[in-house]
């Protein structure tokens, strides 16, 4: 029998132990870490911009034309599509859970390189990119100027895209960025269409000389081969290719007449250096500011991006020019290291718990330090597992180890407590005694095992994404079932044979208080046996009662409230702004402006970060905005 070959080779079945143990120490530090598993389907981002195309213009030309080639592609839940007045365009496509997100990529990008040849022109020369996108982003960084005006956001905007966004892109796990209220340096013609009347220009003329005249070329050579022989010099040539300042753009031609005289850019409008599109802002306490909105790379460490996210703005704002810094106005992963730590402490404490418990009623040393080594050992190889099957340190899988605390000693108890009863009433050795127990409890002991995961195992091939959830929950508790039984098969003998004593030496005081307790629970199973004589006597009024509580049961679980998940207070909260249909971004700007200065008057709001021009479902509306509070406390690690 396999007990056997243990109890005679116990330093076997303490090396075995040990390595279950070690395979799990070393495989915690390789988990990823986050609030939940990874249940968000697969995302493919389908991107494109028109510009100066309205957004029924972009929906009509480029939006429908790429959804109805994208549509029906292989794996494909849904698609949701935004098209905006700033000309972008942006689908999304969702792929069902689970499905590999490389191939979804290639095949919707396969879609998408059908369509291009439909599209317009300017959309063409632009690109469409087809990016893989994870539906949640684990941090929301702000750049801004310290004192109010010192930095506009168009100089904002420009230095974190020269010293900071690459950096940040480089990052492992760093999947896609989201900017608000980023203004780039961009060169702007403004045209008066009076004058372009008056000299019978249109705004396609200009558009056309700008093509034509703002170029980068290649020019070749002077002198190189084949060459008249006796050349002895060969030049490279070098010409001004494409203009950079406004003054340069302004003397590029639109027309010249029969009699030589020359329209240019600025004799119908004017040119200046401003940003790229002014349709929304960002505010960070008030303040001027640049917001981005960091997604990670489907199955990356959401906590480990987070950090290596944070640890090199840190590294950058030692650069920055004086009196710019940044703030993280939202960080989720604050409140997975927070309900982490909670778990690990509500861990710790059912451990100790399970082994004052298992001390008090077992009342020898031995048999509890015997029984309790195998909660440790248990709970740590579990780990192992966990890496196996690919899933995630998360409140799930730690509540799923709490769950089981108590039940990975069970076995260990039903062993030690049979040896215990040899030893003692049969006057057996306490190798003979192991010997007798494991051949009387090796059957029970797999049997009770396979009762408890038929339990939990089922749950999980529960579908959907509910499914998913409760999966880890009910697997990490199987996986722990099934070391725990190992263990009471081949640990708990071998260590049972070895310290299990038939004398034991009790100090007085422990004495008197075990007296005690036994007396208690001598009194409770008397009392529990009269209960159960009383309650014979009155079977049907107990039937009776037992189908009121069936009743009162089916009440109580359909008058609760449902939910997904559990809502729980992570510290921060978002609010939506709406002004009337057809107001300005700027009337929007002075609400917002507004109820900042409300917000930061509380004072356990530690900053907000306001944006303006964004849709609740994206897109830029200039009568939309979004407003992000967090509590100091939140801050404070944050930073």
């Amino acid at each position: 029998m396999l007990a056997d070959f243990f109890i005679k080779r116990p330093v076997f079945a303490i090396v075995c132990s040990l390595i279950i143990l070690l395979v799990g120490v070393i495989s915690i530090p390789t988990l990823p870490v986050a609030q939940y598993p990874d249940v968000s389907p697969v995302q493919i981002v389908v991107s494109a911009n028109y510009p100066g195309a309205s957004a029924q213009v972009v929906e009509e030309t480029v939006t429908i034309v790429l959804e109805q080639q994208i549509n029906g592609v292989e794996g494909m839940r849904y698609i949701n599509s935004t098209s905006s007045n700033d000309g972008t365009s942006t689908i999304i496509v969702t792929f069902k859970q689970g499905y590999d997100k490389d191939i979804a990529a290639v095949d919707v990008q396969n879609r998408v390189s059908i369509t291009e040849p439909r599209l317009p022109e300017p959309v063409r020369q632009a690109g469409v990119s087809v990016t893989k996108q994870s539906s949640n982003s684990i941090l929301g960084i702000a750049l801004y100027g310290e004192k109010e005006g010192e930095y506009d956001d168009v100089f904002i905007s420009n230095y974190a895209d020269l010293y900071v966004l690459d950096r940040i892109k480089r990052i492992e796990g760093v999947g896609a960025l989201r900017y608000y209220g980023e203004r780039r340096y961009a060169v702007r013609v403004w045209l008066d269409p009076m004058r372009l009347a008056s000299r019978n220009l249109t705004a396609q003329d200009v558009v056309d000389a700008l093509n034509n005249q703002n170029l980068q070329v290649g020019v070749g050579r002077i002198g190189q081969p084949p060459a008249p022989k006796g050349q002895m010099y060969q030049i490279d040539l070098q010409v001004r290719g494409r203009l950079k300042e406004p003054t340069e753009f302004e003397e590029i031609v639109l027309k010249a007449d029969e009699k030589g005289s020359l329209v240019k850019i600025k004799d119908v409008g004017r040119v200046e250096l401003g940003a790229e599109n002014y349709n929304s802002f960002a505010r960070f306490n008030n303040r001027n500011a640049v917001g981005y909105e960091i997604y990670q790379i489907p199955g990356s460490n959401s906590l480990a991006v987070a950090n290596a996210v944070k640890a090199e703005l840190k590294q950058l704002a030692k650069k920055f020019p004086p009196g710019l810094a940044y703030g993280i106005p939202y960080d989720p992963t604050l409140f997975v290291i927070e309900s982490r730590n909670e778990v690990i402490s509500t861990l710790f404490q059912s451990i100790v718990l399970v082994v004052i418990i298992i001390f008090i009623f077992l009342q020898d040393w031995r048999t509890s330090f015997i029984t309790a080594i195998t909660i440790p050992i248990s709970l740590i190889g579990t780990f192992a597992f966990i890496k196996a099957f690919g899933f995630s340190i998360n409140s799930l899988t730690l509540f799923g180890l709490i769950l089981a605390t108590g039940m990975v000693v069970d076995n260990a108890i039903i062993v030690v407590e049979d040896v215990t009863r040899l030893i003692q009433d049969q006057r057996m050795t306490s190798r003979q005694a192991t010997a007798t127990a494991m051949h009387e409890l090796f059957g029970a002991v797999i049997a009770g095992s396979l009762v408890l995961m038929a339990v939990f195992v089922p749950v999980a091939f529960f579908p959907g994404t509910a499914g998913q959830l409760y999966k880890q929950i009910a697997l990490t508790i199987a996986f722990s079932i099934v070391i725990s039984t190992f263990l009471a098969l081949t640990l708990t003998p071998a260590l049972s044979a070895l310290m299990l004593q038939q004398e034991q030496k009790i100090p007085r005081l422990l004495g008197r208080i075990f007296a005690q307790i036994n007396w208690l629970i001598d009194l409770m199973r008397q009392g529990y046996q009269q209960s159960l004589i009383h309650l014979t006597r009155i079977k049907g009024i107990v039937v009776l009662l037992f189908i009121a509580c069936l009743g009162l049961t089916g009440w109580l679980f359909l008058s609760v409230p449902t939910g997904f998940l559990p809502e729980e207070d992570q510290g921060y909260s978002i609010n939506i702004l709406q002004g009337p249909e057809g107001t300005s971004l700027e009337y929007t700007e002075q609400v917002i402006s507004q109820v900042d200065q409300e917000f930061l008057k509380i004072p356990e709001v530690a900053s907000t970060f306001s944006i303006g021009g964004f849709g609740l479902i994206g897109g830029n509306i200039a009568n939309n905005g979004r407003l992000f509070m967090d509590s100091r406390d939140l801050a404070k690690k944050a930073l």
